[in-house]
């Protein structure tokens, strides 16, 4: 039986973090025993248990490389490590990683050391070609919507995640908290009249929300029956862009924070949008919101040409950078005038199974014959 080591050190909780649990379960189910390594703020891996399943608590990569055995084990990589930590793990290890992050802009040397490359989209292969890397998993590894994470109610929350190396999120963070907890009654969330467009998700620099918002918020603004709702937190900085992109909206739009219980959101909204693309590995958001029947309104490039159907699981429109929103608009005005609201369940599912977590097992199954492959190499 292979013991694969896997590491994700995240301090928050993004769609990295959900693809790494249910990749855990699945390498279980495929039959390897798992070891993961993970930070201990992060409650995310609390009911993560199986009898080949162990989850390690690793406050830092100092601790982390005391805690993997002495030598020859195989390693695979979720999170960020920095290049001094994975060029010591390779030295000594078998040592393979994900790639969450399309090579968009980005140098790939810190990718080098690695004996073998994962990644969860087509178009994230592609991009690590063009980068010039090699030992590259020749297929994709898709994510699942694993929607099974709380019954906590939806409620409004600070949109504020604080990052403990920023001084000013700390200090907005804390003082949001607070005001949360001793002035501001916690409001439920409940749809209003009206089409409801929705975001969840991690309101960081990936998504671009405010360079999309800025352009289509004005759209938004002057379809009175249109209502945005927000969920999901940020760093200071990246909710403040965001909150001044969608202000045209008035108190059409809502800001509701971090929410664990996202199974209750999906089916409360008409579309899920997301971000831009380039940036973009692969969207968990649009598979949940698919899984779920909500379908999804998205940029027509990679990686949301491999996630959503058009047609059939939402509608692609054009970079609205290239065209300043007209297709969206066009899109959009359909929908208001009584264009079928697709089911993706129901219209995609074929599509969709490809998404699932029996197809994840089985993607897991080719993992580990290629991570086996690598107790060949002589370290």
């Amino acid at each position: 039986m292979l013991h694969i080591h896997h590491v994700n050190m995240q301090p928050i909780v993004g769609g990295g973090e959900i693809y790494t649990r249910a990749l855990t379960r699945a390498l279980a189910d495929a039959g390897a025993r798992v070891t993961l390594y993970v930070n201990p703020s992060v409650r995310l891996w609390d009911d993560l248990t199986g009898e080949r399943i162990t989850v390690i608590n690793s406050k830092n990569e100092q601790q982390l490389l005391q805690q993997i055995p002495d030598q020859g084990a195989v390693v695979l990589t979720q999170s960020a490590i920095s290049p001094r930590c994975v060029e010591r793990m390779a030295a000594v290890h078998r040592i393979a990683g994900f790639a969450h992050m399309p090579m968009f802009q980005r140098s790939g040397e810190s990718l080098k050391p690695y004996h073998l490359l994962f990644t969860v989209s087509r178009y994230c292969i592609d991009l690590l070609r063009v980068a010039g890397l090699a030992n590259i998993y020749p297929e994709p590894v898709y994510g699942i919507a694993d929607l099974a994470r709380s019954d906590e109610p939806v409620v409004r929350r600070s949109p504020y995640m604080i990052d403990r190396r920023k001084f000013r999120d700390v200090l907005i963070g804390n003082l949001n908290s607070f005001a949360d907890f001793t002035i501001q009654k916690k409001e439920q969330f409940s749809r209003r009249p009206g089409l409801t467009l929705g975001l969840v998700s991690l309101i960081g620099p990936i998504k671009q929300f405010p360079e999309l918002f800025s352009i289509l918020g004005p759209i938004l603004a002057r379809r009175a029956a249109v209502n945005l709702e927000i969920f999901g937190s940020g760093g200071y900085a990246q909710v403040r862009d965001l909150r001044r992109a969608v202000a045209p909206l008035g108190p059409r739009v809502r800001f509701w924070g971090y929410q664990t219980n996202v199974g209750a959101i999906y089916p409360q909204l008409d579309y899920l949008m997301t971000g831009l693309p380039e940036k973009e590995a692969l969207g968990l958001n649009a598979l949940e919101a698919q899984a779920c029947g909500t379908p999804v309104l998205a940029p027509e490039a990679p990686p949301f040409t491999e996630t959503v159907l058009n047609g059939a699981s939402g509608y692609l429109y054009r970079d609205p950078r290239r065209d300043g929103g007209r297709h969206f608009e066009e899109i959009l005005d359909a929908i208001l005038a009584g264009r079928p609201r697709p089911d993706p369940r129901i219209a995609a599912a074929e599509h969709l199974a490809k998404f699932s977590y029996a197809a994840l097992v089985e993607r897991a199954r080719g993992l580990i014959k290629a991570l086996s492959g690598l107790t060949n190499i002589r370290i």
